[in-house]
């Protein structure tokens, strides 16, 4: 527990540092809190980035993570458009880009991550764009419309979520993908299958198998991607989404331990006890796989921002939790809990054809991870059996007319 006055410093003011700081104030901590965020915007939501917000506009969807005013109504200094550039522990200070010095007695390292560039010949040319922020987003928004070509670099969840809705805007889509299959990093087979009909019969072409070699362009605008066979994909503009790499510079500069990730414990506290790690540039334990990992989601930096409030103003621990996330596509609700680790088997509950099923990776009789299409059952109580540890009864989970109430009873 720290002292009732000490000074909490957050850099990074996204979904993780954003709670952070609001969590503090209603943890009861008194002293003063600093959020530093390097856009020029208050902390907002983005996952409504690559869908609602991207097909009904900024009219139509708020992303604004807590009502104007709060941070000041709740005395948090916000510091927007700053980023913190060196950090010295030995002194607990912190030199931002506009040269002032803050110093701490707490520090929170909420510093997210990065999308990943692509190194190749014509990256440079305008029409290029990333999904991390409202910006990228406005961007992308400005170049799908009806009749416009939108090639789509990389067939994970964003790729995918984009592709739906620049369909459901009237743009042609075309998705490239490095991989023999959709998700190969973070799905199974049937899931990538599934994926690849539904879009497919709503009209987005793909391209698996398929690494960009550059880009092509006319007057300094993206015009095609041309790939490693020679062909090349007419677009008029494209998404690069092939991954992030989290920002732990400032953190591995100042000697924490960083391995794709700032390295913390279950309290999401470093090495150095007056420093703490969470979002997405947080290497967090995984006591359930038994091992560490680095969550991209929103409820992984929420997770984390409860920890570190908790442990800073001695509160006690939150229960641990099964990691989950989620995606929406067209109508498809896309809900996932857990990790596919270890796995020995999977099980398929529920018909694909009918766009209402689960598919359940298991070790042994316990589950590790759930997929589920539109069956927010199957996601519920399969992460409540995930986070217990509990064995299930597998031939009653692959049975549909057993109910996941049921099988948990």
């Amino acid at each position: 527990m720290s002292r009732p006055d000490a000074h909490v410093l957050i850099l990074g003011a996204g979904h993780a540092g954003g709670t952070a700081a609001a969590l503090l104030r209603q943890y009861g901590h008194a002293g003063p809190i600093t959020l530093v965020g390097e856009e020029p915007v208050a902390p907002y939501q983005r996952p409504p980035l690559s869908k609602a917000w991207l097909t009904d506009g900024p009219e139509a969807v708020s992303l604004d993570l807590k009502p104007p005013g709060f941070y000041a109504g709740h005395d948090i200094d916000f510091r927007c458009g700053v980023r913190a550039e060196a950090l010295a522990r030995e002194s607990r200070a912190a030199t931002l880009s506009t040269g002032e010095v803050l110093t701490y007695d707490v520090l929170i390292i909420a510093t997210g991550a990065r999308a990943i560039k692509l190194p190749v010949a014509g990256a440079d040319l305008r029409g290029l764009v990333e999904l991390r922020t409202v910006a990228d987003a406005r961007r992308l928004r400005a170049a799908i419309g009806p009749g416009l070509r939108l090639a789509v670099i990389g067939g994970g969840y964003i790729g995918l979520e984009v592709a739906a809705s620049a369909r459901a805007l009237g743009a042609e889509v075309v998705v490239i993908e490095r991989e023999p299959r959709l998700l190969a990093r973070v799905a199974g087979p049937e899931l990538s299958t599934f994926f690849l009909d539904y879009h497919g019969k709503r009209g987005v072409g793909f391209e698996l198998g398929a690494t960009v070699a550059g880009f092509e362009g006319r007057d300094g605008r993206v015009a095609g991607v041309r790939l490693d066979d020679g062909r090349t994909i007419a677009c008029d503009a494209a998404l690069i989404g092939v991954g992030a790499t989290p920002n732990e510079e400032i953190a591995r500069d100042a000697g924490l331990d960083t391995a794709r990730g700032v390295t913390v414990d279950l309290e999401a506290r470093t090495a150095d006890p007056a420093v703490f790690a969470i979002g997405d540039v947080a290497r967090r334990p995984m006591p359930i796989y038994d091992r560490m990992f680095r969550m991209e989601s929103v409820p992984n930096a929420i997770e984390q921002a409860r920890q570190a409030a908790s442990a800073i103003v001695g509160r006690a621990p939150p229960p641990g939790e099964a990691p989950w996330q989620w995606s929406d596509q067209y109508d498809l609700k896309l809900q996932i809990a857990g990790y596919a680790f270890d796995v020995d088997r999977v099980l398929l509950r529920g018909d694909p054809a009918t766009a209402r099923f689960a598919i359940f990776h298991l070790k042994g009789d316990r589950i590790q991870s759930v997929e589920a299409i539109n069956s927010p059952q199957e996601f519920v109580i399969g992460r409540q059996l995930i986070a217990s540890r509990r064995a299930v009864d597998v031939e009653k989970l692959a049975d549909p007319t057993t109910t996941m109430k049921e099988l948990a009873a």
